[in-house]
């Protein structure tokens, strides 16, 4: 499990970079939020949870893992769409995405937590 949340944390890390450097360019920063949220809830919170899983075979090869990774994949794009959307757009359907993909999100850190507390252990 460890291996897909490098390889889904480097896709985000990737986009991340792309809507930084076309912020720059076109000199807006209208998406700042999205750009850090790509960044912290997929680049460096998807790394972080594939060094975990990892360093802990027992959490990272666990059911909780596998649903902690759908849910956060479901939850991240989700989320940051409806964001994006709301700030270009406008509309409360796009703030209700918003809010619908950060409960996924929060749903799926729970698991995690849980997971850490199950199988995270001294050995």
């Amino acid at each position: 499990m460890s291996i897909r949340f490098f390889k889904a944390a480097a896709v985000y890390f990737v986009i991340a970079i792309i809507l930084g450097i076309i912020m720059g360019i076109v000199h807006d920063f209208t998406l700042t939020s999205v750009h850090a949220h790509l960044n912290l809830l997929g680049w460096v919170s998807m790394a972080l949870f594939g060094t975990i899983y990892y360093l802990f075979p027992k959490a990272g090869n666990s059911k909780l893992a596998s649903t902690h990774f759908w849910l956060h994949n479901i939850g991240v794009p989700v989320m940051q769409g409806g964001i994006t959307l709301s700030m270009l757009v406008g509309g409360v359907i796009f703030t209700v995405f918003a809010i619908i993909g950060s409960l996924v999100i929060v749903f799926g850190g729970i698991l995690f937590l849980l997971n850490v507390f199950k199988n995270v252990t001294a050995s």
